[in-house]
């Protein structure tokens, strides 16, 4: 029990802060920093606890069911678990940092708000441990509900309150597929443990039908998570209307909690070694349905965000065609595509946050100054603002050396090895119209002239963020295996 309770201490960690943020917020007088670092303490605690729980066990998965006092063989400890713990917590602290300025400066700093950006890191972790669909749902549905909170955070805007109303709406859409399809799941295998469904999986020949399509359903309840094409349509709204801060955290966390709970499904139903079945699913038309549903999804969102003069509405259609680049690591099914996955969750983290919280200052009170034109002459008037935002496109266009890079390269080739090659040429095509947009901004800010609104902007604590995001692209850039060989360490499980 011991062992048991120090792997599962970074769960009961944020599990701990999440709820006693809101007790310590009640007993605290209003206007207090309380929530911002209490959280922060929060989430550190919560990182140094992955980092040694990853230390301890690089590899391991649940022992059987019966060996376990606490967990009962639902969640699994230490390995990939722990490196998405870690990003989760990463993201929530840059997302703190970046958020105290942007709150005072166009809301008031409600403590409220870092709880329920605590809760939702909960439920990111739980959708990382999960050895069972009913502990994925659970994480699902306390991250979603607290994105409908936080997406709808600013109450006086109108447009705040749409995002949160439409999230809210196609958010319990996709649940209905979720929980269907795990209904369905369930019936074809009598278990809701995936370790359970993997083995009979592998000892029956001929499936009943409605296995696979408790499978669709279930994959359809992730696009919809995920923002995958067609089932996109909730993302560039939610995204625009959302506190842009907030916008950069669920396009990030919220993105990468998603993948892992595709990889998770992956690891169940698209084992690397499989058979096809005569009758029921066909892992093949599995991965082939995902490598359409990737290409659109790089397509669309690229090409949509070419048109795009807002900036915020610009990196939301951005965000939608990186979880095209994401899924063809699922698409892989390979070591190689896993760690990509993590490896670009990780640089995606970092310049998507840094780029929204660069926004986030730029932005001034009720969501103006969010246009193109906006960032005329940046470079002259807030050079290092410019820099970092520079660093930031960059690096999401996939230009060397920073992080991004390598992370489509590592997805590009486990998806040509996994033989896929046509997948990867509608990416590379997907990447250069990219570029257009992305090195737009720069030229807005590096070859435009500033207009006669000349505004004083203060990052505050949002330099932290910024200054961290972009060290840490760089050195992910230049020395990537160093990265790599922990994610491939955590996966040794899979395989």
């Amino acid at each position: 029990m011991g062992t048991e309770l120090y792997l599962i201490s970074p769960i009961i960690l944020i599990s701990f802060f999440a709820v006693s943020a809101i007790v310590v917020d009640a007993l605290t007088s209003k206007g207090t920093k309380i929530g911002f670092f209490y959280s922060l303490l929060g989430l550190i605690l919560v990182g140094i606890s992955s980092a040694f729980t990853l230390l301890k066990a690089p590899a391991i998965i649940l022992p059987p069911e019966t060996g376990n006092l606490i967990t009962k063989g639902m969640i699994t400890f230490g390995g990939y678990s722990a490196i998405f713990d870690i990003i989760f917590s990463v993201a929530g602290i840059l997302t703190i940092l970046a958020s105290r300025p942007y709150l005072v400066k166009e809301y008031k700093e409600y403590n409220e708000y870092y709880s329920m950006l605590l809760f939702s890191i909960s439920g990111m972790m739980l959708i990382a441990h999960t050895n069972n669909l009913l502990i994925l749902f659970i994480g699902i549905e306390i991250m979603s509900i607290s994105f409908y909170v936080l997406a709808g955070f600013f109450r006086t805007s109108i447009r705040s309150i749409e995002a949160a109303l439409k999230y809210f709406l196609l958010g319990a859409f996709a649940t209905g597929f979720l929980l269907y399809g795990m209904a369905l799941i369930y019936g074809a295998t009598g278990s809701i443990s995936l370790s359970t469904i993997f083995q009979t999986i592998q000892q029956v020949s001929n499936p009943p039908v409605y296995l696979s399509i408790g499978i669709g359903l279930l994959i359809i309840g992730l696009c919809f998570k995920v923002a995958a094409f067609p089932f996109h349509q909730w993302a560039p709204d939610v995204y625009q209307g959302s506190p842009t801060v907030i916008t950069g955290f669920m396009s990030t966390a919220g993105k990468a909690a998603a993948m892992v709970g595709f990889i998770i499904i992956a690891r169940t139903f698209m084992p690397i070694y499989s058979h096809s079945f005569e009758h029921g699913f066909n892992v093949n038309g599995l991965r082939i349905a995902l490598a359409f549903i990737s290409a659109g999804t790089m397509l669309y969102g690229n090409i949509v965000a070419v048109v795009q003069k807002n900036v915020k509405r610009m990196l939301a259609y951005s965000s939608i065609a990186h979880a095209g680049y994401l899924l063809m690591g699922i698409v892989a099914k390979s070591p190689l595509g896993f760690d990509g996955v993590a490896f670009y969750a990780v640089a995606y983290m970092f310049m998507q946050i840094g780029a929204f919280a660069i926004v986030s200052v730029v932005e001034r009170k009720d969501s103006t100054n969010l246009e193109l034109s906006d960032y005329s002459g940046l470079g002259k008037t807030h050079p290092a603002l410019a820099g970092l935002m520079a660093i930031f496109m960059f690096s999401l266009a996939g230009i060397p050396p920073f992080a991004g890079f390598f992370g489509k390269y590592y997805l590009f080739v486990a998806a040509i090895e996994g033989g896929f090659t046509w997948l990867t040429i509608v990416a590379v095509i997907s990447s250069m119209i990219s570029v257009y947009f992305y090195i737009g901004l720069i030229v807005y800010m590096y070859f435009k002239e500033p207009d006669d609104k000349l505004y004083e902007y203060k990052p505050g604590t949002g330099w932290i963020p910024l200054v961290i995001s972009a060290v840490c692209l760089l050195i992910f850039g230049i020395l990537p295996s160093y990265l790599l060989n922990v994610i491939h360490k955590g996966f040794l499980v899979f395989f």
